[in-house]
């Protein structure tokens, strides 16, 4: 007697724990390959992701006053008035602006508090700041704020932003940017030379101020590059002191108008 041959669909069957198990090891393939990309954060575009949501999601809740159609404007109880956000002060148009000697005196105010964030490093000849009667002159080596060669700020950057913006926060002062270089060549695809890092490099430090609170409007940033030394280049020393990132403070307003 014959033995009877299985069905064909059978022998097909017998196989379909491959299909799963493919997928399987694929979908675990890809699980790894994203957990190796989120271990590698760039510290600093991090913080700057976590401030943005910290900002979104704990601002202040915000509500309009309703106004009746009556006499009287309707109020808002007093739970709610607790939660809008009070309008920002500024000067009206057409009020007398601060005077020469008015100015000045804000400035000195700002001297002072800036020495007091950075007295400790300023005594340790880290940072340095020279004030006139015209305009304050913050003076940060690049190490504290940039790794070597780049214009992505690392970590501990942003409490100094963060110290800067305090005393910047809320006047009207114009502030320059300035970024430096030694003259150490670099050719790389984001850089082709010191301009542009010197240039990136003010920028970024305007952008971290503006995150802070500071207006865009009172801000300009500019790159020298390694064409304005204040040391020799030809030795280490030097060279650590031409890198550098400015900000040029000034008793004035406008950012067009501030020429130093």
């Amino acid at each position: 007697m014959r033995r009877r041959r299985p069905p064909q669909d059978d022998l097909h069957n017998k196989e379909r724990w491959l299909i799963s198990y493919a997928d399987f090891i694929t979908l675990l393939f890809a699980f790894f390959v994203v957990m190796y990309s989120v271990s590698s954060v760039n510290e600093g575009k991090y913080k700057v992701l976590s401030d943005t949501f910290t900002g979104v999601f704990n601002a202040p809740q915000r509500s309009l006053q309703p106004v009746s159609v009556g006499d009287q404007p309707a109020r808002l109880p007093q739970q709610l008035q607790e939660n809008v956000i009070p309008p920002l002060v500024t000067r009206a148009p057409g009020s007398p602006e601060l005077d020469a000697e008015e100015r000045a005196q804000a400035l000195r105010t700002m001297a002072n508090q800036l020495a007091m964030e950075f007295d400790e490093l300023i005594s340790q000849g880290v940072v340095s700041l020279e004030t006139s009667n015209e305009w304050l002159e913050l003076n940060l080596p690049n190490s504290m704020l940039f790794s070597s060669g780049d214009a992505e700020p690392h970590y501990d950057s942003f409490e100094v932003i963060n110290k800067i913006a305090r005393v910047l926060r809320g006047r009207d002062n114009a502030v320059k940017v300035e970024g430096f270089t030694d003259n150490q060549p670099i050719r790389t695809s984001r850089f082709p030379s010191n301009w542009e890092l010197s240039t990136a490099r003010a920028a970024a430090v305007a952008r971290m101020l503006t995150m802070e609170g500071v207006e865009p409007e009172r801000l300009a940033a500019v790159g020298y590059g390694e064409f304005q030394p204040v040391a020799r280049n030809d030795t280490e020393e030097g060279r650590r002191r031409n890198r550098r990132v400015v900000l040029l403070i000034s008793r004035d307003a406008s950012i067009r108008g501030a020429v130093r």
